[in-house]
């Protein structure tokens, strides 16, 4: 792996600071997966002493990917390739598909299962009449243990009668009975985490996260599914490829 890193060495005639070319170099090696998650980087004396750069460099080059969230730093331990989840914004797939595809182990920790009256958000989302009845499921949902994302799902009775029925994906639950969203809408805001969100997610409080509101439609256009996600930015990118 050493003798591999040397491909990662800066042009000291290039007019781009070696920082730069070096941070530039290190992100697309986790991109291509020549580091795989949760694995370790080297350190910044090994990357200064085959790299043949300043320790000052290989640090800033560090720093930069660490305020990106390529890497994470383990006080004591050394800096880590953070895992990602790379979702497109053109497929509509549920959570655990995508994390399978992408070499993850999915799991959720639930948070609360249960059946209630349709708030007034739910019933205008969803085109309820007042007084419908909803199962509601707020979970965990997890990346190889990490915590990913707070979510919190409604989907009326009429299509889940008793929410304690989801173990693992609800969108395979509801193919498996009777159909899930066949498209959806999907909207993504910037928040900072509340004392609570941060305490469940592991992050500090006021750390960025991603907040999607995304209500799915079945093959017949009647809104099934209200979904309000709160995602770790670090660890969670959305990918939409463009044409012109």
């Amino acid at each position: 792996m050493l003798a591999q890193i040397i491909d990662f060495k800066p042009d000291s005639d290039s007019s781009t600071p070696l920082y730069l070319q070096l941070a530039n170099k290190l992100a697309n090696g986790i991109s291509s997966g020549f580091w795989q998650p949760d694995e370790a980087l080297p350190s910044e004396r090994v990357l200064s002493e085959t790299l043949e750069i300043s320790r000052v460099t290989a640090r800033k080059a560090i720093d930069m990917l660490c305020e990106r969230g390529l890497l994470n730093r383990k006080h004591g331990s050394g800096t880590y390739i953070t895992p990602k989840l790379e979702q497109p914004l053109s497929r509509l797939t549920n959570f655990s598909e995508e994390l399978r595809q992408r070499g993850f182990a999915p799991g959720s920790q639930w948070l609360s299962r249960e059946t209630g009256v349709a708030s007034p958000e739910e019933i205008l989302s969803l085109g309820l009449s007042p007084h419908t009845t909803v199962s509601r499921l707020k979970r965990l949902r997890t990346a190889d243990n990490v915590v990913m994302a707070i979510e919190s799902s409604t989907v009326p009775t009429e299509y889940l009668p008793n929410p304690k029925l989801v173990t693992d994906s609800l969108y395979g639950f509801l193919d498996a009975n009777g159909g899930s969203p066949k498209r959806a809408l999907q909207h993504i805001r910037a928040v900072n985490a509340t004392a609570e969100q941060a305490k469940l997610a592991g992050l500090k409080q006021g750390a960025a996260m991603l907040f999607i509101t995304r209500v799915g439609y079945s093959s017949t256009g009647v809104a099934i599914e209200l979904t309000h996600s709160y995602c770790r930015s670090d660890y969670y990118d959305f990918v939409v490829e463009l044409f012109r």
